[in-house]
This record gives C-alpha cells, sequence and structure tokens, in this order.
C-alpha cells in the first residue's frame, strides 16, 4: 500500500519527522500542514488552520489522505485524534485524554500517583488560592522549589526558584501575565530533584511500544544552564548518562506501567512518549511526560531510524508495533539551535539568513523560517537547527558547529556549549 499522508506542524520537529517519512518507498504524497521553507522541499505545504478540525476533515476528504501524523501538542490535548478517529480516519497521535499526560500537569502526577511511577513529591493549588500556594512554599522552606503551570505553555510553564522572594515574584507573574495566566490556572508545586536531566522516547501503538532513543536536551537560554527557560536550545543522542542500566530501569518503572496504566484506564497511548527524566541517586524520575515528540530532540533520533519510519507509524495505527522491527545506526548526533537574538522574550523577525548553501555534511533542519523569492528570513524565535553525527559524540559535537558557523543572519545567536554535559560522562 502506498499512503498519502497529512503531516501537522510547522517547526523544526516536523521538517525532522517530514524528512523521515518522505525516505519511506510506502509515501504517495506529503502534504504538511502549515509547514515551513524545509517541509516544502520534502512535500507540498498547505494553509490550513489546524486548529478547525472540521475544515482539516474538509482537506482529508479532498486529498484522499489515508494517514495524519500530528506533531505538536496543542492540536492533540484539544482532541484532533478523537475527531479524525471518529470519522473513520488513521491518526498517529494520541487522543485527548491520553494527551492529558501532557496537558496537565496534575493530571500526570495524580496518573503517576495511581501506577506507582516514580516522579517528585507535589501539591496542587487553585489560581484564586495562591495565598495558600505562598504559605506552603514558606512553611516548607525548601529551596529550590519547581512551580509548574498546569497547563499548556508552550514549553515557559516551569519555575525553580532559589529562594522565597524569587517564588514569590513568579507566583504574582503567574496571575498577571497574559500568556501564563490561563496555563497557571492551577499550580503544581513539586520538590526539587536533584541529579541529571534526560529524555527517554517509545512509540506506541496502544497495547505495545519500543523505545525508539535517548537524548539529552538544553532547555536554558544561557551557556551552563543559564537564564531563562525556552522551548530548547539543542540536543544530542544518545545520552551517555542513560546507560544500559537506567533504561532498564526507565522502561521497567516508568514507560511499561504509563502503557499498561493508559490502557487499563481505556485511554490506550498510540503516538511518541516523551519521558522528561532526572536521574537521581535513587533511580530514574519522570520530571515530565510531552504526548509527542521532543524539539529538538526529533531533530537527532528520527536520523538515526534505519527503518521505515512511516511503515512504523502506519503499523502502530494497526496496533501492529509488536510485529515491527525498528532499527538504529551506531552513530552520536548533536544538534544545535540557532535563535533570534531577544529569544525568549522579544525578538524580530524578517531578517535575511546567509550561508544556507555553504553548509555541507550535515542536517539543517528549519523551524521558525520563511522564503520569498528564493531567499531565506527569520520567522520566529528558534529559527534553523543543525545536525551533525559522527562515530562519537566529540566529532558530532565538533561536526556540528564547523557548519553552523557558516549560517549567518543579524544578531544570530546560539549556545556553544551543546553536548559538554555528556562527554564529561565519556572521560
Amino acid at each position: 500500500m502506498s499512503y498519502n499522508v497529512l503531516l501537522i506542524g510547522s517547526g523544526g520537529r516536523e521538517h525532522a519527522l517530514a524528512w523521515g517519512i518522505a525516505r519511506s518507498p510506502l509515501l504517495n504524497e506529503l502534504y504538511v500542514a502549515p509547514g515551513n521553507p524545509g517541509t516544502a522541499e520534502l512535500g507540498r505545504n498547505t494553509d490550513l488552520d489546524v486548529s478547525d478540525f472540521e475544515a482539516v476533515w474538509q482537506f482529508v476528504q479532498k486529498n484522499a489522505i489515508d494517514l495524519t501524523v500530528v506533531g505538536p501538542e496543542q492540536p492533540l490535548v484539544d482532541g484532533i485524534a478523537n475527531f479524525l478517529g471518529a470519522k473513520g480516519h488513521r491518526v498517529f497521535g494520541p487522543k485527548q485524554q491520553a494527551a492529558m499526560l501532557e496537558g496537565s500537569k496534575e493530571f500526570a502526577k495524580e496518573f503517576m500517583d495511581r501506577h506507582s511511577i516514580p516522579t517528585a513529591s507535589y501539591k496542587v493549588f487553585d489560581q484564586d488560592n495562591f495565598d495558600e500556594a505562598k504559605k506552603y512554599i514558606t512553611e516548607q522552606d525548601n529551596y529550590p522549589v519547581v512551580l509548574k503551570a498546569d497547563g499548556l505553555a508552550g514549553g515557559k510553564g516551569v519555575f525553580i526558584p532559589e529562594s522565597e522572594e524569587e517564588a514569590m515574584e513568579v507566583l504574582d507573574e503567574l496571575q498577571t501575565s497574559s500568556s501564563l495566566k490561563e496555563a497557571a490556572s492551577r499550580l503544581v508545586i513539586e520538590e526539587f530533584m536533584v541529579g541529571e536531566e534526560a529524555s527517554v522516547f517509545a512509540i506506541c501503538d496502544g497495547d505495545s511500544y519500543q523505545v525508539i532513543g535517548n537524548a539529552q536536551d538544553h532547555k536554558r537560554i544561557g551557556e551552563g544552564d543559564t537564564g531563562l527557560n525556552t522551548g530548547g536550545m539543542g540536543a544530542y543522542s544518545p545520552a551517555p548518562v542513560v546507560t544500559d542500566e537506567v533504561l532498564e530501569r526507565v522502561e521497567k518503572e516508568i514507560i511499561a506501567p504509563t502503557v499498561q496504566g493508559m490502557r487499563e484506564e481505556d485511554n490506550p497511548y498510540c503516538g511518541f512518549l516523551y519521558c522528561g527524566l532526572m536521574i537521581t541517586k535513587e533511580g530514574p524520575k519522570v520530571v515530565e511526560y510531552n504526548c509527542r515528540f521532543g524539539d529538538p530532540e526529533c531533530q537527532v533520533i528520527i536520523p538515526r531510524m534505519k527503518s521505515d519510519l512511516l511503515k512504523v507509524i502506519a503499523a502502530c495505527t494497526e496496533n501492529k508495533l509488536g510485529d515491527t522491527d525498528i532499527q538504529f545506526d551506531n552513530q552520536f548526533r548533536t544538534c544545535v539551535v540557532l535563535v533570534s537574538g531577544g529569544y525568549p522574550t522579544e525578538y524580530k523577525k524578517g531578517k535575511e539568513i546567509h550561508g544556507l548553501e555553504d553548509v555541507e555534511g550535515v542536517i539543517v533542519f528549519h523551524a521558525g523560517t520563511r522564503r520569498e523569492n528564493n531567499t531565506c528570513y527569520t520567522n520566529g524565535g528558534r529559527v534553523l537547527n543543525v545536525v551533525g553525527s559522527a562515530d562519537t559524540l566529540g566529532e558530532s559535537i565538533k561536526k556540528t558547529y564547523e557548519q553552523l558557523k557558516k549560517i549567518d543572519f543579524d544578531k544570530a545567536y546560539y549556545r556553544s556549549d551543546i553536548g559538554v554535559k555528556g562527554l564529561k560522562h565519556l572521560e
């Protein structure tokens, strides 16, 4: 069978997914909504309002789409898989209730409690009751403390104040910020876990799962993991901190009970499952779930896959993942994100990008870009993802930065320490 595929999304993650899907001999036509200049080279971008599910359904019918792959979390949390699934259409991505693992921090915490999945201790407060939250933080008197907006906040709803004064400032911001107020209608306060963060990814068909890789993301804007949280400044895979022993525990204690728990609660999980972890002295614990692939982790894991990505995704929608063999190469990959100056707060768009044609031997995934008259311009905070591969982590880092330096635009910025934490484990 050949497939007409609709891929929903516009970022670097979706360019990486499009890159993987486009390599499949099973692909007939690939449509990307809305896509970016990178995906336009692999399929047909379409200016479709993906929040309008009826419009998406009309597009599916008009273009004889066999399978829809949902990249970002918002449509999943809003229920696009439920809507299209009810029409008899095949969708790769969890249904709304399963997507609440990311859509609500409180839901995820209560789910982990029910299924004895290791995570930090916590307490939940309503925004109308932030005075109680302030009292709780003061009484605990244990810093740093982790404050999480319950809902989706584009990767910017987590704060780790290191003092009572900082905590009170964050609480005030959550109540007044127009961009965070809705997401923080409920607030999860967690103990601060000590360890090193990493992510493990699984692909699921509702009954079974397969681990498809691990990575380490770099969330902070500044060198040495300082400054504001971002959507991700870079990643590398595999992450040496995720040893075979750690991975075995992650599967046994986290992934397997998550998939089984979802099935037992009549919310079978079909899609990518992102387990954000803290590797503590007691073992791996869940920091957060995401109901989709990480970005930029997707950009370093999908290129490692030797198997046919479209074939694997199609098998998941048919509940046949258990019969599917997934293979990966042994290369390390490093992704560095080139961002607009001022990100993650205020930045300007429309800067002409130079040097893309000079890059060699790496993959460049587009994120916040637009193309006009064969010229590429910046069109977002995270602009481009440069991914280099090599036999060693050090070589992949070196290769990525050598090529990244060929690309430039006004006030371009990137971190120069992506992967350094991984190298320390290899010394």
